[in-house]
């Protein structure tokens, strides 16, 4: 049974579209012919049936520049291998018990702080039942989501995805940390390698083992972050990249792309995506499809025991 929404709190959510204009956003110069000439020529696993993926980028703080390209990517990825449609939409509704079942995976792209909470420069304007209204929605938003991936969805996390939902200590725990700094900023020369051991492993094989040395914003996590409980896909060498202050972990412990089961769904993270070129480095791009196509459930890669 649908859920009642009062008629205030859809005014609410129809109002929250002023903050920021996604079809004002453009990626730069050359983006979209670099990404069709990076995007892999097929997809790791036959999907068994048609798939949907939710691309949700809302962002109640910072906004990437980024985002825009990423979109692209993901929705050019998912047409070239037949992996799945990338619904690309930032509409609250999707997040309603009738409507989540529809996808196979969501992917949150770079959202930050609340994005089921109204825009901050809208709670000024608002009324005390609207308030009220809004919070209401907002919790059983958040439920239908933990729900959806408890049930067997699929949850994608790229980049700021762990800046987002701080309130809500339950989805910190299954994408496993919060954004703590990033030490190393945009312009920071960065390496990357494969977890030990890992290197043959479908979700980082496209990397034939190599280090990524290239140009990156890389976050650093606090709690809940443990990368003893995921299956931990790539890490930053803190000694082979940029020396930068700002580093808070005392055991050098940065985790950059892991994947865990959560309940009966999959979820995949990967902190790189903060930078356009990223969405046209080729062995992201496969990483990405690979995290896409085994969390949607079509490419069936096995974790670590307990992960």
């Amino acid at each position: 049974m649908k859920a009642f929404i009062p008629p205030c709190a859809v005014a609410i959510v129809a109002s929250l579209v002023v903050a920021y204009n996604p079809a004002k956003e453009q990626p730069p110069g050359g983006a979209v012919e670099k990404i069709s000439a990076s995007i892999p020529a097929q997809a790791y696993a036959k999907p068994k049936k048609p798939r949907k993926l939710l691309v949700f980028s809302r962002t109640n703080g910072f906004r990437h520049q980024s985002i825009v390209t990423g979109k692209i990517a993901l929705e050019e990825m998912g047409k070239k291998t037949g992996a799945y449609e990338a619904v690309i939409s930032d509409e609250l509704s999707n997040f309603e018990k009738d409507k989540i079942s529809q996808f196979d995976a969501i992917c949150f792209l770079s959202t930050t702080m609340n994005p089921f909470a109204p825009f901050k420069e809208e709670l000024g304007k608002m009324s005390e039942e609207e308030k009220a209204a809004a919070t209401k929605y907002e919790l059983e938003l958040k439920e239908n989501l933990m729900a959806y991936v408890k049930a067997g969805g699929g949850f994608v996390g790229i980049h700021a995805a762990t800046d987002t939902f701080y309130e809500w200590a339950e989805y910190g725990e299954m994408i496993n940390g919060y954004f703590d700094g990033h030490p190393w900023g945009a312009g920071s020369q960065v390496n990357i390698y494969v977890e030990p051991g890992q290197e043959k492993h479908p979700l980082v094989a496209m990397f034939n083992g190599q280090r990524l040395d290239f140009k990156e914003e890389i976050y650093q996590l606090k709690a809940p972050y443990d990368s003893s409980k995921v299956h931990m896909l790539l890490r930053l060498d803190p000694e082979k990249s940029a020396q930068v202050k700002g580093k808070k972990r005392a055991d050098n412990d940065y985790g950059v792309a892991w994947a865990r089961n959560w309940q009966k769904g999959r979820v995949f993270y990967c902190s790189i995506g903060h930078n356009h070129e990223m969405y046209w480095n080729q062995e992201v791009l496969r990483h990405y499809l690979a995290g896409i196509q085994w969390a949607i459930g079509d490419y069936k890669v096995e974790l670590a025991a307990g992960k």
